[in-house]
Order: C-alpha cells, then structure tokens, then sequence
C-alpha cells in the first residue's frame, strides 16, 4: 500500500526482552516517548523471546545477554537461524562494557552491543542504528573491542573450520569489496570509508551490500566477526 505524502512513516518495532520488569518498564516508557519507534512485546527470557519474536516481528529486539533459563545469547542463536526472522536485529545488552560473551554473541547473529549504564539517547540511538543495519558499538567501547575478543577466542563458534570457510567465501570478493571488507571491520563508516577511497558513500554501500551477500553476512557486525576469523585482518597488539 502506498504512503500519501502526509502519512508519517512506520515506527520502529522494538521487543524488549529482560528478567528484570523494573528495567523493562523504563524501557518501555524511553522508547515508546520517541515519535519513530514504539515497544510491541515485553519477554521475561530468552525463549520467550524468542517466541515474540515470531509472532510480533520486531525490527529491534533488545536482548539482555544474562537471563535464567534461555539465556540472550541462546535466544540470538534462533532469531539469527530461523529466515522468517532474517529482518530482525538484536542488540545485546551487557551491564560491563567489556564483558566474555560480547564476541559469542556477535558470532551467533547480534548486531552489536551496548552497556545497560548507556544514557537514554544512546539506547535511542542503539535503536535506530541497528534498525538501519548498521553494526553497533556502544559510544564507551573502542574500535578494536571485537577484535580483542575474537583474538582472545571468546565466545563460540571460532573453529578452525568456520575460519577456513570464512577464507573460501572470501575468494569471491572483489579487490575493491575486500579493501571495503577490512575498513568495515576497522570500525569505519560509510562516510568515513567513502573519503578514505575517493568514492561516493552510495558506492561504499553497494560495495558493502554486496561483500554481505557473498559472505552470508546478516549485517556489518556479522562482517567484522568474518574479517577477523578469516584472518583478513589482524587484531593489533596495544
């Protein structure tokens, strides 16, 4: 159906999924405050999430990683490998920046990640940003927090086999889409990437669309995660 020229646009669907009803609540009245965006589902853990999920199709599910029973990271897990969910982002929320599951959770479909102690607008912002596609780091973590993880080994899932199939898929890519590929994965823009290259943001995008299509990639995060499990970039030693 098409949109008259004075209708707004479709607000952004968030699930918010949290065992603790107090932040949950405060939650809800953030986001439902904002004109773009607005709560369609409360779930306690992570399979009821997981279910809502299903059922209400959010844009933007805040998911904390620790729950009893079906963690966040579990609930990521199957969100990211159902395809009648493919659209739907998830943003861990860890209550320490640095905490041993932020890479596992990258590796299992999240988008990103953001410390419970953020104020309102970068949780807004968490929002918008993921529900764009985006990968997100909260403003507190640096640019090379993933990396440190992965090279740490944290989380699951980072077997010599996956990275071996990482390499494989990489073989696909053009030269200019795996130069794109590394300067994703050092935290840069589109803006930012277009002006190191010399070439329209459009045209980084298209580049970037394109690596996530031959890679399997659900998103940019999913883009770093590849970056460095295949080894195409490196972690550096601080």
């Amino acid at each position: 159906m098409e949109k008259t020229p004075n209708q707004a646009p479709t607000p952004i669907r968030v699930l918010l999924a949290d065992d603790q009803a107090l932040l949950r609540s405060a939650f809800k009245v953030l986001v439902d405050s904002e004109a773009d965006m607005c709560v369609v589902g409360e779930a306690c853990d992570g399979a009821q999430a997981f279910e809502m999920a299903r059922t209400e199709r959010p844009d933007v599910v805040l998911m904390d990683i620790r729950m009893p029973g079906t963690d966040g990271l579990a609930a990521t897990r199957l969100i990211s490998a159902d395809p009648e969910l493919a659209d739907v982002r998830v943003v861990m929320l860890t209550t320490f920046e640095v905490d041993e599951y932020v890479a596992a959770a990258l590796r299992a479909g999240a988008s990103g990640f953001l410390g419970k102690g953020a104020e309102p607008e970068e949780l807004l912002n968490a929002i918008r940003v993921a529900a764009a596609g985006d990968a997100l780091l909260s403003p507190a973590a640096t640019k090379g927090l993933i990396a440190t993880f992965l090279a740490q080994g944290g989380g699951e899932g980072a077997t010599p086999a996956a990275g071996a199939a990482h390499v494989e898929r990489l073989a696909a890519l053009t030269g200019r889409e795996r130069e794109v590929l590394v300067l994703v994965a050092a935290g840069l823009s589109n803006d930012e990437i277009a002006r190191r290259l010399e070439v329209s943001p459009l045209t980084v995008k298209t580049h970037v669309n394109r690596a996530m299509s031959k890679l399997g990639a659900r998103d940019r995060a999913q883009l770093v995660v590849i970056a460095y499990e295949s080894g195409l970039v490196r972690p550096r030693a601080e």
